[in-house]
């Protein structure tokens, strides 16, 4: 690396820690003011614009954006996001490394008792439409359309939250993994008649997959969105490909 190199990463780098602790003072007056009997951790980035709900749980390393609304009872998990013009009802569960929304024009509105799964997307690059978000996104997905369809992986929110760190042969072997337990799972084929609950049952049953951590982390997110007294996962298209 050359000097001028080195220099500009370490402005770069001293930038960077100046505007966070600025943020950081900036979200704390803000979370004062407008989050009482919420819990917001020092780390968080809360902007004093965002709406902020009663009984509020907001983990280390969180962004809340400006334009946010965040529902009573709200738990944001560590590294989570929620950003752009969006709307999180109450009671709602965002869990590591999702993201919600984006800062550009459009806007999402996810409703009450949602959970959104490990490092999903949703609404990011929406352009205008109106997401309206009524079951749990399973953990490592992304959704899209006005509707909210499950629309494949979120292999870029994989790779942003240091999954990409590993060698780059086992990043593939889980990326190929997940790929192929959501097409057994989302994409059968037309001849296949069997039901859902059928090829998530049989997914379990294979070894190479089952004992794939990440695999058995999603395969759990979607049995929990069906269990007693929640509302399933959002809908998606079998016959599609992604």
């Amino acid at each position: 690396m050359s000097a001028a190199a080195a220099a500009r990463g370490l402005l770069l780098s001293r930038l960077y820690s100046t505007t966070a602790r600025q943020l950081h003072a900036i979200a704390s007056e803000g979370v004062a003011r407008g989050a009482a009997g919420s819990v917001i951790h020092p780390a968080a980035v809360v902007h004093p614009d965002a709406t902020i709900g009663q009984g509020v749980s907001i983990g280390p390393f969180c962004t809340v954006g400006p334009s946010a609304k965040i529902g009573d009872a709200c738990q944001l998990h560590a590294g989570s996001h929620v950003v752009g013009d969006t709307e999180l009802g109450d009671g709602c569960v965002v869990l590591t490394g999702a993201i919600l929304g984006a800062d550009i024009p459009g806007r999402t509105i996810i409703g009450e008792n949602n959970v959104i799964g490990h490092y999903a997307t949703v609404g990011v690059k929406c352009q205008d439409l109106k997401y309206k978000v009524t079951q749990d996104v399973p953990r490592y997905m992304m959704v899209a359309g006005d509707r909210a369809e499950l629309r494949g992986l979120n292999l870029e929110g994989l790779r942003r939250n240091g999954f990409a760190d590993q060698e780059v042969s086992s990043f593939h072997i889980l990326v190929r993994r997940l790929r192929k337990a959501y097409q057994k799972v989302f994409m059968p084929s037309i001849s296949n008649g069997s039901s859902f609950e059928d090829r998530l049952a049989e997914l379990e049953k294979e070894s190479t997959l089952s004992e794939s951590a990440s695999v058995s982390y999603m395969v759990e997110s979607i049995r929990m969105s069906f269990a007693k007294g929640r509302r399933g996962i959002c809908k998606f298209r079998s016959w599609s490909s992604s």
